[in-house]
């Protein structure tokens, strides 16, 4: 029988395309073979994790890849595998203790987990209310603490994306500045 630590690595593991599958070794998350055709110009969103619930992303890498690109694009993976994995566990120490709570207020109630017909019994609303304020509550400073990190990340991404469209339109304009001037010369 697995233990639950086992079990967590097992499903930490299992992601397709973003996952950190990575050895000791070797630190690079290992992803999904599949890769969009080269000419395609827009990032593939995969179908929710089974585990995190998040869907996996394959970012598109502009044929000329800037190095403030690359950078935002490494920084969009890297929070999105650290999006995956705490969600993963999250949602996995959830169901644990959600289990174990079901569990020990069946039993309280003197009912074993399933009722004589084989099917699975159910606690009310009101009973598993109590459940989530306690879990919410035991987890208010793992999920502030995610939270903030969560809104460091996405302001780094936000100012990184704004350079690189300055960048790209500051390229433009001076492109046709070219143009325009290379034209008015002959």
């Amino acid at each position: 029988m697995n233990s639950p630590n086992k079990t967590l690595i097992s499903a930490l593991n299992i992601r397709q395309c973003s996952s950190k599958l990575a050895t000791k070794q070797d630190k690079t998350p290992k992803r999904s073979p599949f890769r969009p055709a080269v000419s395609s110009t827009h990032d593939w969103i995969g179908p929710p994790n089974p585990l995190s619930n998040l869907r996996p992303i394959v970012y598109h890498i502009p044929e000329n890849e800037s190095d403030l690109q690359k950078r935002l694009r490494h920084l969009r993976q890297e929070t999105e595998n650290w999006n995956h994995d705490f969600w993963t566990k999250q949602n996995f120490s959830f169901t644990k203790e959600k289990e174990e709570f079901i569990i020990s207020q069946l039993k309280a109630n003197g009912l074993t987990p399933r009722d004589e017909e084989g099917r699975r019994r159910s606690l009310d609303s009101e009973v598993m209310a109590v459940f989530y304020k306690g879990f919410l509550d035991t987890n208010r400073v793992r999920h502030s603490s995610y939270n903030n990190e969560w809104y460091r990340r996405n302001f780094t991404i936000t100012m990184l994306m704004a350079r690189v469209a300055l960048r790209n339109i500051w390229r433009t304009v001076a492109k046709r500045k070219d143009k325009n001037n290379s034209t008015s010369t002959t």
